[in-house]
C-alpha cells in the first residue's frame, strides 16, 4: 500500500479529465452503432476499458519522459510493470467481445505504447494519439454490430481531428520548454499559426459530425450539442488569444465539454 500513491499519481486517478475526453468520444461511437442505448455488457467493457488504458496511457508517458523529467518513481521498472498490467486487463475484457474488435484493440494498443515516444521522432505525436483514441469508435462498432461502415469512420474522422485540436492546446502551455530540450509536437511544428490551424481541426471536426448527423437523419437534440461543441471552440479560441499558458490549459479542460455536449445530444435524440 506504501507504492499505492505513487501508482495513483502515475495513473491521473486523481486528474480525470483526460479519461473524459477518452470516455465521451467512445459514447459517441457506442451510441451511433446501436442506435440508442448500447448492451449493457458492451457498454461496461468500454467505459472500464477507458479508464484502464488512459491510466496506462499515462504511465507509459511517464516511462518514456523519465530522463526528461527525472522524478525517481517515474524510471522505476514497476511502471512498466503497472502499464502492463493495465493493458492486460482491459485486454481481457475485449477478449470478450469478438475477433473484430480484437484485431481493432491490438492495434490501438500499439498507437497507446508508441505514442509517448513519437515525440522525439515526429511533430505530429498529437495525431498518433487522436488515432490511438479515436479506435475506441471503430471498435465499439464492430463490439456492437460486428461491423463499421461510414458513419464509424466518419466519427473517427471527428475524433482525431478533436484530438489534435485539444493536445495541440496542451502542448502550448510547455512549448517553450520543448523548444529548449528539442521535443516535437504540433504546437512546435505550428508556431504563430496555431490557433488558426488548431481552428481549422475544430471545424473539421463540427463538419464530419453534422455530417454524421444528416447520415443518420439525427434530430434537433444533437444538432444542439453540436452547436454547443462549435460555441465551446469559440470560447477555446478566445482564449487562446490571451497567449497565457493558464488559458491554454483551460482551453484543453474544456475541450471534454464540448465532446460531452455531443453525447448528450445523441442520448436524448436516441432516448
Amino acid at each position: 500500500m506504501s507504492r499505492w500513491p505513487h501508482f495513483k499519481s502515475l495513473m491521473r486517478l486523481d486528474r480525470p479529465v483526460g479519461t473524459y475526453l477518452l470516455l465521451w468520444p467512445t459514447l459517441w461511437g457506442l451510441w451511433l452503432a446501436a442506435h440508442g442505448i448500447p448492451k449493457l455488457d458492451v457498454l461496461i467493457i468500454f467505459v472500464t476499458g477507458v479508464v484502464l488504458m488512459r491510466a496506462a496511457g499515462c504511465v507509459i508517458n511517464d516511462y518514456a519522459d523519465r530522463d526528461i523529467d527525472g522524478q525517481v518513481v517515474r524510471t522505476s521498472k514497476e511502471a512498466l510493470g503497472l502499464f502492463f498490467g493495465l493493458c492486460g486487463v482491459a485486454f481481457i475484457l475485449v477478449l470478450l467481445t469478438n475477433i473484430y474488435t480484437i484485431v481493432l484493440a491490438i492495434a490501438a494498443l500499439a498507437l497507446a505504447a508508441i505514442y509517448p515516444f513519437m515525440k522525439r521522432y515526429t511533430h505530429w505525436p498529437q495525431a498518433v494519439l487522436g488515432v490511438a483514441f479515436a479506435m475506441a469508435i471503430p471498435m465499439g462498432f464492430t463490439a456492437q454490430t460486428q461491423a463499421t461502415g461510414l458513419t464509424a469512420w466518419l466519427t473517427f474522422m471527428a475524433a482525431i481531428c478533436m484530438t489534435i485540436a485539444y493536445d495541440t492546446y496542451y502542448a502550448m502551455v510547455d512549448r517553450e520548454d520543448d523548444l529548449r530540450i528539442g521535443i516535437k509536437s504540433t504546437a512546435v511544428l505550428f508556431g504563430s499559426w496555431d490557433l488558426t490551424i488548431i481552428a481549422v481541426f475544430q471545424c473539421l471536426c463540427v463538419g464530419l459530425l453534422a455530417v454524421v448527423g444528416q447520415i443518420n437523419q439525427l434530430g434537433v437534440a444533437f444538432h444542439l450539442g453540436l452547436s454547443v461543441m462549435a460555441v465551446l471552440f469559440i470560447y477555446q479560441h478566445w482564449l487562446g488569444r490571451s497567449r497565457l499558458n493558464t488559458n491554454y490549459f483551460k482551453a484543453f479542460i474544456n475541450s471534454h465539454w464540448a465532446a460531452l455536449s455531443v453525447w448528450l445530444g445523441l442520448l436524448i435524440d436516441y432516448g
